[in-house]
């Protein structure tokens, strides 16, 4: 998954994969990664929504399933 900055604030990127046609719209905080190295997620298309912070094992697991293609919609 590569990332561009995202207008919300400059601490979130937006995943690439991203489609911009209001689906898979996810971007991560790696100004935020915790001490504990929980790294935020959150849904693009609400900012001010929930947040998931995976550890780094899910997050590297959740990143490959995206770019594979296992969390399709559907």
């Amino acid at each position: 998954m590569s990332s561009t900055p995202t207008p919300h604030d400059g601490l979130w990127v937006k995943s690439t994969y991203s489609d911009g046609q209001g689906g898979q719209c996810v971007e991560w905080a790696p100004g935020r990664v915790r001490a504990g190295g929980l790294v935020p997620v959150r849904d693009s298309k609400n900012p001010r929504g929930p947040h998931l912070h995976l550890t780094p094992t899910g997050w590297t697991d959740f990143v490959t399933a995206l770019r594979d293609g296992d969390l399709a919609p559907g």
